[in-house]
């Protein structure tokens, strides 16, 4: 396999399916069985879901709430996509253990790096949820963060477009798809890959990101054993 250890980055809005909001059961159990084809491959695997299927504490502020109030609803909101998930994976019979920077005890064991690590070595899929625990920082900031303290060899960002390209795919039939760009060049030309603080941390820290589309079979397992999918940034 390319990579011994991954980190995998989905939306909350990965997780509608053909829905308007929610959860999808279909689209979960479709992802638990393209994460425990990785899994059976001996790859250790951790995930960073968003919550934008349920709330999104920016959406919230921009409509008078308070920001830090809002932020805080969408950290719960990933833990709840995060049980969804775990709920998903264990009955395709994948072991797995839900983390929250948030305390939440009933439900989800409190993120200890150490703990983290030790769970990745058993095998075990960890799913890390509540962001980073803090208001003003999105999941992809907690992805790129997770992956560093856990010393992923790369962040995969599973999207529904197959890649980077020069503008929106899904708007201009015209785009074009990059295979590999770098951290620099993306900046330059001004792509959207992940929010700037997140994309800075993962650039300073050399930590390479795959964007793929997860909605194609196949698509996880291919790029974890290096098959050329989607769109690579590194230095």
């Amino acid at each position: 396999m390319q990579y011994e250890r991954i980190l995998l980055k989905l939306s909350g809005e990965a997780l509608m399916g053909n829905r308007q909001y929610g959860i999808d059961p279909e689209r979960l159990a479709e992802y638990a069985a393209e994460i425990k084809s990785v899994v059976d491959k001996g790859v250790e695997l951790a995930i960073v879901i968003g919550g934008g299927n349920i709330f999104r504490g920016v959406a919230g502020a921009s409509r008078g709430m308070d920001r830090v109030q809002g932020d805080h609803m969408g950290m719960l909101a990933t833990v709840i996509n995060g049980l969804a998930l775990q709920s998903a994976l264990e009955d395709a019979d994948i072991q797995t253990r839900l983390q929250s920077a948030i305390k939440i005890n009933e439900v989800a064991e409190p993120f200890i790096r150490r703990k983290a690590i030790r769970h990745l070595e058993k095998g075990r899929v960890v799913i890390f949820g509540g962001g980073t625990g803090n208001p003003y920082f999105t999941t992809d900031s907690a992805a790129v963060l997770r992956a560093i303290e856990i010393k992923a060899d790369v962040i995969l960002k599973g999207t529904r477009v197959d890649g980077i390209y020069t503008s929106d795919p899904e708007k201009d039939k015209g785009a074009t798809k990059f295979d590999f760009i770098t951290f620099e060049d993306v900046i330059k030309k001004g792509l959207k890959v992940m929010d700037t603080t997140a994309f800075t941390l993962s650039q300073e820290n050399e930590l390479p990101i795959i964007v793929f589309d997860m909605n194609k079979p196949g698509n996880l397992l291919k790029v974890a054993t290096g098959e050329r999918v989607g769109t690579k940034v590194n230095l």
